[in-house]
């Protein structure tokens, strides 16, 4: 029998932080009984950081519609909502809603859920609460029923137990994936989704207070949250896909944080004392997503060419100015199951031969030619990234140079325009590809159709066998033999061309204290957060 269970030192020192703020008093005062001293206590404690009101403004570069905790993760992002199982600054799984979890048998999970945690609308926590928030999330969002597994939930008081359909050592990762926020499903019932998505009732230390949808979320403290009253009273949390908007925000001092700045930008931000920026290796990767529902994608030799006629070394030069490193797979070549192989370089000749091997013939215009069509490609992209758009026009480049006419679309919702339409060929596109420090997120998510990332329905010949053991393992050393085995089949069926490992570029206003950016992109805004 496997068990976790968080009961050391670091434990003991959290808990007497804890107990030296109002929420630790509340803990203290409920179990003597005294909750007359101790709402006391709790309010003299709120006025005291209401003294001096603070305020943090972020921008994000990818906009967001709803604040649906199921089907985005914006809410988790912006300290809204909380799952039962986070990553911390080592990209360990440690507790959060849950003080501990052991794995019974091979097919049951028992998780303990945390004592007196509310939720926004001060409804108590407990295992029936996340019960009841996992079959909503089942219920609602198809991917998260095929990578969860679950053949049924039991509750009893603050124990969750799971029960998966097969054996599965990776349940306490999924956890992790901000659509397993836990949310006051009951809530959601009365008010109705439509209402719900716009001001969702989690567990985080931040509320909504007003919602603009695509353009900003106003965020006041929750002065119940169980981890430690936030610092900050206020957040405006921004969605602004313009670059250079985003770049003159911190410039000018209207916004205190702001994600993915362009890297020809940095120099000149830098000039300025009171910002700093932060590149730092991420955990994503930019890539060519192929619609093999498409004839001319369906081609293993014209996928290949296509990955022939990606210059890696001029995107992070060139475009990237040094910011990312580049891909010879879905996974960073620093992790220990990052593939080793040389990345590809741009080859225009290899692709040449590859069309003509897949019958393309080049006309008197020098256009390829098949069945008397030309080779025509609709690439997708969208400017929430700001090297996307450019990677595209980069290809468009070279892809000329053989033949192949490129159109480029900039699409205002990447994920609605892949989902919803099936006449694209190609899209440009970025992948957290390993949020928790292991492959199987992406192999499941991208790669397995009806995944939550794969709007193109790839299945990979070869892969499904490989993939089915790595979901049965546990063993940290077999888990990372067999995500190269799955890296190697897919580098050879090829259902992405893989451009460039980004850094993670965020511009910070020197006022921000106690607060750095993750790789794993997760936990933006947090209790933690301070301003000078």
């Amino acid at each position: 029998m496997k068990r976790f269970d968080w009961r050391n030192s670091r434990k003991r020192g959290a808990l007497f932080v804890t107990c030296t703020i109002a929420l630790g008093m509340l803990l203290v005062a409920c179990s003597t009984g005294d909750k007359e001293v101790v709402s006391m206590k709790v309010n003299r404690e709120v006025e005291r950081a209401n003294e001096g009101s603070k305020k943090v403004t972020i921008i994000r570069n990818l906009k967001s519609d709803s604040l649906d905790p199921l089907q985005s993760w914006e809410p988790l992002r912006a300290g809204i909502t909380e799952t039962l199982v986070r990553l911390d600054a080592n990209m360990k799984l440690v507790p959060w809603l849950a003080s501990e979890w052991r794995n019974v048998d091979e097919l049951t999970w028992v998780f303990t859920i945390r004592d007196n945690i509310t939720f926004h609308n001060g409804t108590q926590l407990d295992a029936n609460g996340v019960k009841a928030s996992l079959e909503e999330a089942i219920r609602t969002n198809k991917s998260i029923a095929l990578s969860l597994k679950i053949a049924s939930l039991s509750a009893e008081g603050q124990k969750l137990t799971i029960k998966t359909a097969e054996p599965y050592p990776a349940l306490p990762s999924e956890l992790v994936n901000p659509y397993m926020s836990i949310i006051d499903a009951g809530e959601k019932a009365r008010m109705g989704a439509d209402a719900f998505n716009t001001a969702p009732i989690g567990t985080g230390p931040f509320t909504v207070k007003a919602f603009k949808p695509n353009i900003e979320i106003t965020l006041e403290r929750y002065d119940h949250y169980w981890d430690g009253l936030a610092k900050v009273n206020e957040v405006s949390y921004k969605f602004n896909e313009d670059s250079n908007m985003r770049s003159l925000a911190l410039q000018s001092k209207e916004a205190d944080i702001v994600y993915q700045l362009p890297a020809e930008n940095i120099a000149t931000i830098e000039k300025d004392s009171s910002l700093r920026v932060k590149s730092i290796s991420g955990l994503r990767v930019y890539l060519l997503m192929f619609n093999q529902q498409t004839k001319e994608m369906s081609d293993l030799r014209v996928r290949k060419a296509i990955d022939r006629l990606i210059d890696r070394e001029g995107i992070v030069n060139g475009i990237m100015i040094g910011n990312g490193t580049k891909a010879n797979g879905p996974f960073h070549a620093s992790l220990p199951f990052g593939s080793q192989v040389e990345p590809q370089s741009l080859r225009v000749e290899e692709a040449k031969s590859l069309l003509q091997e897949a019958g393309y013939i080049q006309g008197k215009d020098d256009l390829l030619y098949k069945d008397g069509k030309p080779l025509t490609l609709d690439v997708v992209t969208y400017k929430g990234r700001p090297e996307l758009p450019l990677i595209a026009q980069l290809l468009q480049s070279d892809a000329a140079k053989v033949g192949i006419t490129i159109r480029i679309q900039v699409s205002e919702d990447i994920d609605a325009h892949l989902r919803d339409n099936k006449e694209w060929e190609v899209a440009t596109y970025a992948i957290l590809s390993s949020p928790r420090g292991d492959g199987g997120y992406f192999l499941n998510a991208a790669l397995t159709p009806g995944g939550s990332i794969n709007p193109a329905n790839i299945e990979v010949k070869g892969l499904n066998e490989v993939l089915s053991k790595l979901n049965r393992t546990s063993d940290i050393e077999d888990r990372i033999s067999l995500t190269k085995q799955a890296t190697e089949i897919i580098q050879e069926q090829l259902p992405h061309a893989y451009a460039v490992y980004p850094n993670l570029i965020v511009g910070v206003n020197d006022r921000i204290i106690s607060w750095e950016p993750g790789a794993e992109e997760y936990y933006i805004v947090t209790n933690k957060l301070d301003v000078r």
